[in-house]
């Protein structure tokens, strides 16, 4: 009976391997040799011992833990301990978006489009199109887990013992299959694969906020989240595997909660019920931009939250930050310089970059969804009534406008609110709002980029999401690693000014906004020229 239940289960995770090859080849690709990248750079960053104590006073302030996790004695820092403490955390929310994405796909997604429906017709197994996921997210973190473990050994680097590089590559392979159970667990109880995608999401971002505010302060909180433990491995100083027996114990009990709910649930259905709908639809839904919002409400909405959370989280360490500068000399003339800028200033101009990164990722799915609506075939449906592919692809930009406007704005009230509350000093409103709008023309040209792709070659449409991640390294790790100017240059938000350390410049405000509208023009001409499926 248990093999009847999994019959065929290989075949299937040769198909799912397949379909998803190339996105599994080039996220592997992308994690490993930014590791290998950044980690062979750090020697050349922290040179003397004047330069790794400086960063240990660094990792004492609240702002930073809350950021990257709890730091190591002064005693522990070298460059290996280093390149754990700054990049871990965010190596792991990497890795968790990849399962996400690549989970929802092979479940809920296909479930969707009819191909498990497709598959179950034959002799298969109820259990074996789930167990084929799962088994390619195992393979997919097992492959990650060992390259990154063995390529970090062969740098040779100062503290990066066999042990230290196959745990960080370990605690990677582990929370990514983690997350994998989440998102598979979630496929059961949503209906909709943005259901699936959005509470995976929210989940992820739930638990970088509780190991953030429990690292401040609350260790106990801190354990509550599967990345409170992940960033208490101690790689190459304790090398703790304990953070990895818990991640599997917790994947055991996902797996198992998931192939109970999905046994018992039928095709297409999920535990959590859709809210019924109107029998005829409103004015505005009947228009090309009422569906795209409507069919995208929930995720701005989730997006939204989430940006403001964080940037509250942010902002409510501002009081300790600058009280913990205040008494520092040392480590204030280190990160100032000759600048003679606040450290609150410093600590801003860089979260509002990373912030605009990360609410650049709801706005490019905003406009990447023309591309997914075309491929299920649900365009033609749109163009068999009198609309045009301007009217459509406008609506779709429009609202991705919009939705940058809105993230943009949840960033800098987050921020400014809760900043202005625990600060003697309240936050200047105009220079907040305008440090985050300032990124607008950079998102824009992210759009515009896609669009180009969807006009042109639509089947390339995801490669805006590697240059997503270009801009976001450059932004984090360009300044500190000291990279060529013509590499920053490549990214569009280099020539953001980076307020409020700097001031605001209308030239490549205007350039940038000019140029994305010239590229949004191309792409548009060429989505009217092409063919469209179906």
């Amino acid at each position: 009976m248990l093999e009847n239940l999994f019959k065929g289960t290989g075949p299937i995770t040769k198909l799912i391997s397949k379909q998803n090859r190339f996105k599994i080849v080039a996220w592997l690709l992308s994690l490993v040799i930014v590791t290998l990248a950044v980690a062979s750079a750090y020697p050349g960053v922290y040179k003397s011992e004047q330069d790794i104590m400086a960063y240990a006073l660094t990792m004492d302030n609240p702002a930073m833990i809350a950021m990257l996790g709890p730091g190591y004695d002064a005693a522990d820092y070298n460059t290996a301990s280093i390149f754990a403490n700054e990049m871990l955390i965010f190596t792991l929310i990497a890795v968790a978006v990849m399962n996400i994405l690549l989970v929802s796909r092979a479940t809920r997604a296909d479930e969707e489009d009819g191909q498990m429906e497709l598959v179950r017709a034959l002799s298969v197994g109820k259990l074996s199109y789930l167990s084929a996921s799962l088994i390619m997210a195992v393979m997919l973190n097992g492959i990650l887990t060992v390259l990154v473990g063995a390529s970090l050994s062969l740098l040779n680097l100062e503290g990066m013992d066999l042990e230290g590089t196959f745990l960080y590559g370990a605690i990677l392979g582990v929370t990514g299959l983690t997350f994998a159970g989440f998102t598979a667990l979630f496929a059961q109880l949503s209906e909709t694969s943005r259901g699936a995608t959005g509470f995976s999401f929210a989940a992820m971002i739930t638990f970088y906020l509780i190991r953030a505010i429990g690292d401040t302060g609350q260790e106990g909180l801190s354990l509550v989240s599967p990345l409170g433990w992940a960033v208490r491995t101690d790689v190459f100083v304790e090398n703790h595997w304990w953070p990895v027996l818990l991640l599997l114990l917790l994947l055991v009990v996902l797996i198992g909660l998931t192939f109970y709910l999905n046994s018992i649930r039928d095709m297409g259905a999920g535990f959590l019920p859709e809210r019924k709908g109107k029998i005829h639809a409103s004015t505005f839904l009947q228009t090309p931009v009422g569906l795209a919002f409507r069919l995208q409400r929930t995720n701005i909405i989730a997006w939204g939250i989430g940006v403001f959370v964080l940037s509250a989280s942010f902002g409510s360490i501002l009081g300790e930050l600058e009280t913990y500068f205040a008494d520092m000399e040392i480590l204030q003339v280190y990160l100032q310089g000759d600048s003679g800028t606040s450290m609150r200033d410093s600590f801003i101009s860089l979260l509002m970059g990373i912030m605009s990164m990360i609410a650049s990722i709801p706005v490019v799915m905003t406009i990447i969804k023309v591309r997914s609506e075309e491929s299920k075939y649900q365009t033609e449906l749109i163009y068999s009534r009198a609309v045009s592919r301007n009217k459509l692809l406008g609506s779709y930009l429009g609202l991705a406008i919009i939705t940058s406007f809105l993230m943009q704005t949840f960033i800098a009230t987050g921020l400014w609110s809760v900043g202005s509350w625990v600060l003697t000093d309240e936050l200047d409103t105009g220079t907040i709002f305008l440090s985050a709008y300032v990124y607008l023309p950079a998102i824009w040209f992210l759009v515009a980029l896609t669009t180009l792709l969807i006009g042109l070659k639509p089947k390339i449409t995801g490669l805006t999401w590697f240059y997503v991640v270009y801009c976001f390294l450059i932004i984090y790790v360009g300044d500190l690693f000291d990279l060529p100017e013509w590499v920053k240059k490549l990214s569009v938000f280099h020539f953001v000014p980076y307020m409020p350390l700097e001031d605001f410049v209308w030239s490549s405000t205007i350039a940038i906004t000019i140029g994305s509208v010239i590229v949004s023009i191309m792409g548009v001409i060429g989505y009217n020229k092409r063919d469209i499926i179906g």
